[in-house]
């Protein structure tokens, strides 16, 4: 949500906010609407008054001649009120499905670009000495050398009998799949990894709902827009079901959504709420299965792990004072601790800067990170790094209390810190022995009964 009365002083900036991220929004329209919006409150509040005025001088009227004309003019006065309350509710849904779609004004550092394509990479790291696998090595650049024909992850999870793609399939459609025995292991292992060393770093830990209401996923700002890409629960099910009646209205009634990440459910916590100043930030990190759509990616990134329907992902979510400097250190902060995974896991990556044609809505400055791929001979992105300012503590309504008695909303921070079962494409392809079997991270180690290899 946007701070309306920045938009009324400089459309020009949020016109060209919507033009660098690719939102097809008229400004100038919607201040239209907002104006006759506000003309017709004005209007409707005006006669209410005027209504609420002489319905209590009726009473007092002796003269029944007078009393009958002025009952009259109430009675007047009450249809063109109707009437106009009729057209103000009318006008407030099209002012605030406009006003969802204002979007938030990047940075000034954040690079103009139409798509992922033209993202900024900032940096990389490698490891010095890999450690990875003991037939293959690093070159200059740090990036894994084979002295055999690697496989890539779908193959050696295949072979190693930890990935099953096709029974997936089977039981869950298209981009579905099966993690067993030491896959299985392995992806519990990074995901309690993730979690001790946050747990360490001061970050609560949540598994938080995986449905949410429409509220939840609006006040994070995957609603409006990004309905195609969410499984909705409770929805038109009344003809499968052959139900009628009450128990019709009270299966549409429990419409939810799976989320699509723990942000949903772990930013809209302390929706409605208001801190005091001493308390913030606040650092929550949320464990939790997560379900997309993937809609509108027929096609694309088909081939294994990659792309698909469900994930695991531990999400880092940060409430913050309403401060650009401490928003800004504490977006580096969790981008660290995401580093800080990948780097003990000894993968190799790169840091970019995201274009504004690649930012969401509310995003105003963001970062991703590309881990290197092998099988795709290439980086492919592993983890999000975003921040919204005070747009979504706007939507859920999170506020704190300053020192000197103001309220202003909190800013909002998120980061992957890591999600699976994509990291394990790097991991597994990056580890991979002439053999076929697959080196375990020695971090990992010990969260796997201390073994070395998945032979």
């Amino acid at each position: 949500m946007i701070d309306l009365a920045l938009v009324r002083k400089d459309p020009v900036a949020y016109q060209d906010a919507c033009k660098k991220k690719n939102i097809k929004l008229n400004i100038a329209a919607f201040l239209k609407l907002d104006e006759e919006r506000r003309m017709l409150m004005a209007e409707t509040q005006t006669m209410q008054a005027e209504r609420n005025a002489v319905s209590k001088k009726v009473p007092t009227i002796k003269e029944k001649t007078e009393k009958e004309k002025v009952i009259g003019e109430m009675k007047s006065l009450g249809e063109k009120l109707k009437a106009g309350e009729e057209e103000l509710i009318e006008l407030d849904k099209q002012w605030m499905a406009l006003q969802l779609q204002l979007p938030s004004i990047p940075l000034p550092s954040v690079p103009v670009g139409k798509d992922d394509t033209e993202n900024r990479e900032q940096r990389k790291w490698a490891p010095n000495q890999s450690s990875a696998s003991a037939d293959s090595g690093t070159g200059q650049d740090g990036l894994p050398i084979f002295d055999f024909e690697p496989k890539d992850h779908v193959a050696l999870g295949t072979a190693l009998d930890i990935i099953d793609i096709p029974r997936g399939v089977k039981i869950g459609g298209s981009r579905s799949y099966f993690l067993k025995g030491d896959g299985a292991r392995l992806e519990l292992a990074i995901l309690q990894f993730t979690i001790d060393l946050l747990t360490k770093r001061g970050f609560t830990l949540f598994t938080p709902p995986l449905m949410a209401n429409y509220a939840a996923m609006m006040g994070t700002s995957y609603f409006p827009g990004g309905e195609e890409q969410a499984y909705a629960i409770g929805v038109d099910r009344t003809p499968e079901l052959g139900l009628d009646g009450k128990d019709a209205k009270q299966i549409e009634s429990d419409r939810l959504y799976l989320i699509g990440t723990s942000e949903v459910a772990v930013a809209s916590y302390h929706s409605g709420e208001t801190f005091k100043q001493s308390e913030l930030p606040k650092r929550y990190a949320g464990l939790s299965n997560c379900f997309r759509r993937e809609a509108g990616t027929y096609g694309k990134d088909t081939h294994g792990l990659y792309r698909i329907h469900q994930f695991q992902k531990v999400e880092q979510v940060v409430l913050c004072e309403n401060d650009e400097k401490t928003s800004a250190a504490l977006h580096q902060e969790i981008l660290g601790n995401a580093e800080a995974v990948l780097q003990a896991l000894e993968l190799p990556y790169r840091v970019v800067d995201v274009c504004t044609g690649d930012m969401g809505r509310g995003q105003i400055f963001k970062n991703d990170i590309e881990t290197w791929m092998p099988s795709r001979k290439g980086y492919g992105e592993t983890h999000s790094c975003s921040t919204f300012g005070e747009f979504q503590a706007r939507r859920l309504g999170i506020k704190y209390e300053t020192e000197s008695g103001e309220k202003k909303y909190v800013h909002t921070l998120n980061n992957t810190c890591i999600a699976s079962p994509r990291i394990l494409i790097p991991i597994l392809e990056i580890y991979q022995n002439k053999d076929g079997s697959v080196a375990i991270p020695s971090v990992l180690r010990p969260y796997m009964g201390g073994q070395e290899v998945i032979r």
